[in-house]
């Protein structure tokens, strides 16, 4: 068999391979004599058909047996000889075959060259505080206030900031007018747009007002920013909202604490809780991010295309456990898709890197370890055990589990070996 290699790049190789005409011809043979066995063909008896009229009548089909047949013992083969672990089936292409001739093909393969992560005690990160101040106890107990308030009607005098009005509103749009009933909407709240707060001030209910709001060049809905959009407002109710006294009763209303002492208690140890677990993942990802630089050569494009693409589907399993249809939701995918690229090559390179640890440090996992992480995963997602592993299996699942697993262990063994001051 002859074989002519070129490197296209530290990542992509070609190989033009030739399968000699006597394997050509032997595996057309034994092919052929299947089909012998199989074929229908009048005037002949089952199985008496001659060998010649056979490959005749059936030539297309045996020959396309014979490719599906030689083609990838022959990448195997070349594969194993140079010792080259493709990270996704060769691409096949220019295939020649015809009768009494060599078979002949190119194969574009993707591969991770040999490369040494380094010194893993050279690495070396600062873990952020996790000091809890007073001050974030106390916004976060108004965070709670603010979700137990209520509202009481306001009479007598019209809308002011911190009210919250409740209004018919139209928009006009593009493509017509955007109306909404019941609409409520609290003067001074961050989320009105500029001016917004201005047109209702001072209105009562009963009252209409219609005005245009000039979006700046810069606004954050992009659809909107720079462009000029009429409302029309009609008044239907004025509200005020009361935040609950922060006392005891407040604290007992939330059902688990009996003074506000405790409520206090568990939203610093809650907070703290955060911290360490916010603290632990910054060091986890500058450690991440440290090892991805070590990754010199060209990453793989198969591999960062395929990173994209499961960030992509988890942006949309997100939106569809909202209740967001993912074609509704105004998102330009294509320019998504290339705000993820460069996230996702450092995600390449680090699992790349992690992968290179755990092949010179010789980790492994026991049975018992993806039993157990199948368990853990089950019970979130309200399956069997059994059920979920037969679910993995089916859509090739379990191997990606298994080399998430692997990593796992290569980044424990990281943060053991690095320096964390």
């Amino acid at each position: 068999m002859k074989t002519e290699f070129t490197d296209v790049s530290d990542t992509q190789k070609t190989v033009t391979i030739e399968i000699p005409r006597d394997v050509v011809d032997a595996e057309i043979n034994r092919v052929a004599k299947g089909y012998t066995r199989q074929a229908r063909v009048p005037g002949f008896r089952p199985g008496k058909v001659p060998a010649t009229i056979v490959k005749k009548r059936f030539r297309e089909q045996i020959l396309q047996d014979v490719m599906r047949g030689l083609i990838p013992r022959a990448m195997d083969e070349v594969l194993q000889e140079r010792g080259i672990e493709p990270i996704d089936t060769p691409n096949i292409k220019d295939v020649a075959l015809e009768d009494g001739q060599p078979l002949t093909f190119t194969a574009a393969i993707e591969t991770i060259p040999p490369f040494d992560p380094g010194d893993l005690s050279a690495l070396e990160v600062t873990r952020p505080p996790t000091v809890v101040t007073d001050e974030a106890v106390a916004q976060t107990l108004e965070r709670l206030r603010e979700r137990a308030a209520t509202f009481e009607a306001v009479e007598g005098r019209p809308a002011g900031v911190g009210d919250t009005v409740v209004a018919d509103l139209t928009r006009e749009a593009a493509e017509g007018p955007d109306r909404h009933e019941g609409v409520n909407i609290e003067i001074g709240s961050p989320a009105n747009p500029p001016g917004f707060d201005a047109q209702l001030t001072g209105l009562a209910p009963g009252d209409q007002n219609a005005f245009t709001i000039s979006f700046p060049a810069d606004y954050a809905v992009t659809e909107m920013a720079g462009q000029d959009v009429g409302y029309s407002v009609t008044i239907k109710e004025l509200r005020r909202k009361v935040l609950p006294e922060l006392d005891d009763e407040f604290a007992k209303d939330l059902g688990e604490f009996d003074s506000l002492d405790a409520l206090r208690a568990r939203v610093r140890s809650d907070l703290q809780e955060d911290a360490e677990e916010n603290a632990t993942r910054a060091v986890r990802d500058a450690l991440l991010t440290q090892l991805a630089s070590r990754v010199t050569f060209e990453l793989p494009t198969s591999l960062v295309e395929r990173e994209i693409d499961r960030r992509l589907e988890e942006l949309v399993r997100q939106l569809m456990h909202q209740n967001v249809d993912p074609r509704q939701a105004g998102i330009d995918w294509a320019q998504f898709r290339e705000a993820q690229r460069e996230p996702a090559r450092a995600s390449v390179a680090s699992a790349i890197a992690l992968d290179e640890v755990t092949r010179r440090e010789s980790l492994t996992l026991e049975a018992s370890e993806v039993d157990k992480e199948i368990e853990r995963l089950a019970v979130r997602v309200g399956r069997t055990p059994a059920a979920l592993r037969a679910r993995l299996e089916k859509e090739d699942g379990l191997p990606r589990l298994v080399a998430g697993l692997r990593r796992e262990k290569a980044i424990d063994l990281v943060l053991s070996r690095a320096r964390i001051s």
